[in-house]
Formats: structure tokens, C-alpha cells, sequence
């Protein structure tokens, strides 16, 4: 009887260790949601993810660096720039723009070639912050998840800010700040409409597409956003979305 009691007990180590690590990580992402609904982010999952993967290909000179500016230091051009590009319902939805969703699947099933996603900035805030790059269904899983917890914690500027302080910009490049001092030699409070539209242009890809070396296609998708930001109404559109 001893010997089957441990060798159960045995068999289950494996998975309370596994229920612990389960436990801690949900209770490190609850602190993470609450602490950082007021204070600076100092660093993000992708970011360390970055940095951990240079090393492990022995670049030591890559630094996965940003600048924390609140929202008043950054230029109200930028805010507009990526709700115009990414998310232009961010204001009105809950974290996920269902009509994009369902558009998405559709053109998903259609074009597997070509996969369309239809994250929200809550949606990549959410990642960007706690989870890892890449597709997978858990980490969607995961990511609704937090999406949930930092809509009902955060308020809609909040979740803006956290985004644009963390986003990927190009390499080792994180935050507007950090993007606007490396590509334009300026804060980012001083970023022109042109200048946010075209770091927005790069969001899709940042390794692929280069705010410094604009490809035509970046340059038409720039000259698509400015479009859409005339189209939201400028500044306004931040003003009665208690945005700016």
C-alpha cells in the first residue's frame, strides 16, 4: 500500500507543479493588469522575447529598447495614425471588432495563402504586453483573455497609451518615442501627420517593411492612412472620444 501511495504520489508531482506554474502565471498577469493601469510599462513579453532570441543566436550588440512618455508627450497625429490603420472601431468595441472578425475568417477560408487577421489594439496590446509573437490557438486564447481583463480594468486612453509606449516599430525598436527619436531625430510630441503615418504604415511588418527605407508599397499605405485620418476628423475624432 506504501509503495503505490508513492509511487501516485509520484506520478502527480508532475502535475501540481504544473497547476502551481498555471496558478502563478495567471496571478502574475491579474498584477500586471492592475499595477499597469497606472504605472509605466518597464518592458514587454515580446520585447524580452526579442532580446532572449538575439542572444540565442549570439547578437549581443541587439537592444530591445523604449522610452515611456505619457500621452501628453506624444503627438495626437500618432494616436489617430494607428487607430486609422489598425483599429478604427477602437473607440466603440470591447476589446473585439466582431464585423472584422467574421470578415477576416471569410477571407481566411477563401485565400489561405494570404491570412488576413483582425486583432484590435486592445487585442495587441494585450499580446504585446504578457503573451509571445507568433499564431497559435492558445496564445489567441490567452489573449482574449487578457483583452477582457485590461478592457474592464483600463480605461480606452490607457490601453492607447501601454500600445503606443510597447509597439514594435522595427528592430530593437519599441514605442513611439523611441521610433520618433531614431527615425526623425525629434520627441514624439512633435511628429507631423505625415511622420505618424508613416510609422503606422510599417505595423504589419516592422522587420519587413522600414520606416527609414520606405518600399513603395509603405508609401502607399501611408498616403492610405492620412486618408483615413481626414476621414475619422483629425483631432476631433480623438477630443470626442476622450482620447487626446
Amino acid at each position: 500500500m506504501r509503495k503505490k501511495a508513492a509511487r501516485r504520489s509520484l506520478l502527480s508531482l508532475p502535475w501540481r507543479w504544473l497547476k502551481r506554474g498555471v496558478l502563478t502565471l495567471l496571478g502574475l498577469w491579474l498584477a500586471g493588469i492592475v499595477l499597469f493601469a497606472f504605472l509605466p510599462v518597464p518592458f514587454s513579453a515580446v520585447m524580452a522575447e526579442r532580446q532572449v532570441s538575439a542572444w540565442l543566436r549570439g547578437d549581443f550588440g541587439y537592444v530591445a529598447h523604449s522610452d515611456w512618455v505619457a500621452m501628453s508627450e506624444i503627438s495626437p497625429n500618432m494616436a489617430l495614425a494607428v487607430m486609422a490603420a489598425e483599429d478604427q472601431k477602437f473607440p466603440q468595441h470591447w476589446g473585439f471588432d466582431v464585423s472584422a472578425i467574421e470578415k477576416a475568417l471569410d477571407h481566411n477560408e477563401r485565400r489561405p495563402a494570404r491570412i488576413r487577421g483582425a486583432s484590435t489594439l486592445s487585442q495587441q496590446t494585450a499580446k504585446n504586453l504578457f503573451l509571445w509573437d507568433g499564431r497559435s490557438w492558445l496564445r489567441k486564447g490567452l489573449e482574449a483573455g487578457l483583452t477582457g481583463g485590461i478592457e474592464l480594468v483600463w480605461s480606452k486612453r490607457r490601453i492607447l497609451t501601454v500600445y503606443l509606449n510597447i509597439v514594435e516599430l522595427g528592430d530593437g525598436v519599441f514605442g513611439v518615442e523611441e521610433a520618433s527619436q531614431r527615425y526623425f531625430n525629434k520627441p514624439a510630441r512633435r511628429l507631423s501627420a505625415s511622420e505618424a503615418a508613416l510609422l503606422a504604415a510599417v505595423l504589419p511588418n516592422p522587420h519587413r517593411f522600414k520606416a527609414d527605407a520606405p518600399s513603395a508599397y509603405v508609401i502607399q499605405r501611408q498616403q492610405w492612412i492620412l486618408r483615413q485620418m481626414r476621414q475619422l476628423g483629425g483631432e476631433s475624432f480623438l477630443k470626442a472620444n476622450r482620447l487626446d
